[in-house]
């Protein structure tokens, strides 16, 4: 047995690869999900100088990187060093059993000329569209890698547009100077094929468009996410910093077996939909020990939209988020809201979200349909949240959160309610635990749909500094326990049209009304707290058996 065991551990070693213990993840997991290991490579391996790579940051290294690949290919794989340099190329294919491994100081910058990157059919916000290949693309191949301590940017500035109320008035004149057109006087877009591109456009997804001299004629607008890796298995992705993606950093698609382990993905604050990283419909991941700095949505799960989504019927499922930082972005953990295939078995544990402007942030609206249960969120810190800390919103309309308060939107008042059928979304069974927030606009914001309700969400031991209450707004099955809210502004929390609420150990400030209850369809509410009736606020039209209140 000794014998086996050191043969073992000198096969390991002789191939160059130390395996990484994933297996503390699945303790107490509340999901069955199997354990995860690190593809292994075969023990070959190129250097891409061999290949006539030049790392000056001007030569185009396009056909060194794809002569390396299928040299490593012909010998069933291994792994493909890239140096210390900067690497300029256009797309880069990976291949089956390949490890692309960027040393120390090694940087592979795309270059901006879009002729290089031929227009494919793909998908593109959860729908089936056609987009330029990405910089880094895979489809169909099982262990791949990209691995090391270099970088890898994605000179996202040649494709994406600006809007003024982003960056400063200097950046804004640096910009917009050499070339380009206007929207809008705030708006700018890189070249006229871009700008008819957008107005084709519905949420950046072309319409209508249905010959290929047609897509070639808007191809500036077709600005490819950087990292495309679809319908793979046993991805792994290690210690490298993706940054300044033309769109999307880091998107596995329909993908099984993905590892994302210490890497950093960032992007500008302004990136127009600059997500850091969005995993979509893909089953069985791990993300641990990461950093992610966004113009858009840290870390997002997502599984196709609309028709296209439930079309493609495939759920982003068995997920593990643990000890990740998200600094800048739109939310520092995100749900949707493409999610028409369905997301469930998800895990979030000790993660800080740094300056977001939401912290969980959960959207969806009518037509896209889907079902997003069985979340599992504990030991989260966050502190400068931009809007809430926890946020539901099943309204959404493409905008940031942020842009939603300062526009004040107010969400739309419907005469007859909608059918529930495959187009309602639903959000079911989410537990959040141990919590703690300082900073925030609203504790908390829950705007549900009249005709399906948020349901099952329970919330233990958490607390929040903010400027307003939590707002619960067509909610059913509500569990607070042990929740603190210091609200500098009004009641504490809010219930509107929210139904079986249980509010346990509930703790406020010195705030003049610490529960306020309103809407017609409020029922069976009980608030237990050291509060007595002198701080809870019952709207004339609420029932008044509804609601009951006992002071511990």
């Amino acid at each position: 047995m000794k014998k086996l065991l050191l043969l073992l551990a000198c096969f390991t070693v002789c191939l160059g690869f130390s395996q990484t213990d994933y297996s503390y993840l699945y303790k107490n997991l509340p999901f069955k999900m199997p354990e995860l290991t690190q593809p292994v490579f075969p023990d070959y391996q190129v250097n891409l100088k061999d290949f006539g790579g030049v790392g000056d940051g001007v030569t185009l290294n396009t056909q060194p990187f794809a002569k390396a690949i299928e040299a490593l290919k012909a010998k069933g794989g291994g792994k493909l060093i890239v140096p210390p340099g900067v690497w300029f190329t256009g797309p880069i294919v990976l291949k089956s059993n390949i490890n692309l491994h960027l040393e120390a100081g090694a940087v592979i910058l795309f270059s901006p000329d879009k002729d290089l990157y031929p227009i494919i059919k793909t998908s593109f916000e959860g729908l089936d569209s056609r987009r330029c290949q990405s910089p880094i693309w895979a489809k169909g191949q099982t262990n791949i890698a990209i691995t090391g301590n270099g970088a890898i940017d994605g000179n996202g500035q040649y494709w994406r547009p600006l809007k003024k109320d982003k960056v400063s008035d200097k950046f804004w004149k640096q910009a917009t100077s050499n070339g380009g057109v206007f929207k809008r006087a705030d708006y700018w877009m890189p070249s006229k094929q871009y700008f008819r591109g957008d107005s084709l456009s519905d949420m950046n997804v072309p319409r209508n468009l249905t010959t290929d001299a047609e897509w070639a004629s808007i191809r500036d607008f077709l600005r490819p996410v950087m990292v495309s890796l679809q319908e793979c298995k046993n991805v792994y992705l290690q210690g490298v910093i993706f940054q300044n993606s033309p769109a999307w950093n880091i998107h596995p698609l329909m993908c099984e077996n993905v590892i994302i382990d210490g890497i950093k993905a960032r992007n500008p604050a302004y990136a127009q939909n600059g997500d850091a990283l969005d995993l979509e419909s893909c089953k069985n991941a791990i993300i641990v020990n990461s950093t992610f700095d966004a113009g858009d949505d840290g870390i997002c799960i997502k599984s196709g939209k609309d028709e296209d989504g439930r079309r493609r019927a495939m759920a982003c499922e068995n997920v593990i988020v643990n000890n990740c930082t998200v600094f800048k972005g739109h939310g520092g953990f995100v749900v949707g809201s493409e999610m028409s295939g369905g997301v469930r078995n998800i895990s979030v544990s000790n993660c800080q979200f740094l300056g977001t402007d939401v912290g969980l942030r959960f959207k969806s609206k009518r037509g896209r349909g889907g079902v997003v249960e069985n979340i599992y969120i504990s030991d989260i810190s966050m502190f400068d949240i931009t809007t809430e800390p926890f946020l539901f919103d099943l309204y959404y309309g493409g905008k940031s959160a942020v842009e939603t308060l300062e526009d004040g939107d107010v969400t739309p008042k419907t005469e007859v309610l909608p059918k529930v059928d495959e187009t309602t979304p639903v959000f079911r069974n989410i537990y959040v635990k141990n919590l703690v927030c300082s900073g925030a606009n609203k504790a908390m914001f829950f705007n549900g749909l009249p005709e399906k309700n948020i349901e099952n969400i329970n919330i233990e031991s958490i607390t929040v500094h903010s400027k307003l209450g939590a707002e619960l707004v067509e909610s059913e099955k509500i569990t607070l326990k042990n929740v603190t809210v210091f609200a500098q502004q009004g009641p504490a929390l809010i219930l509107k049209n929210v139904k079986n609420v249980l509010v346990t150990g509930f703790k406020s400030g010195d705030n003049a009304t610490v529960f306020e209850v309103s809407g017609t369809k409020s029922s069976n509410i009980s608030l237990q707290s050291a509060y007595g009736k002198e701080k809870l606020k019952v709207g004339q039209e609420v029932n008044n058996k509804a609601v009951t209140l006992k002071k511990q």
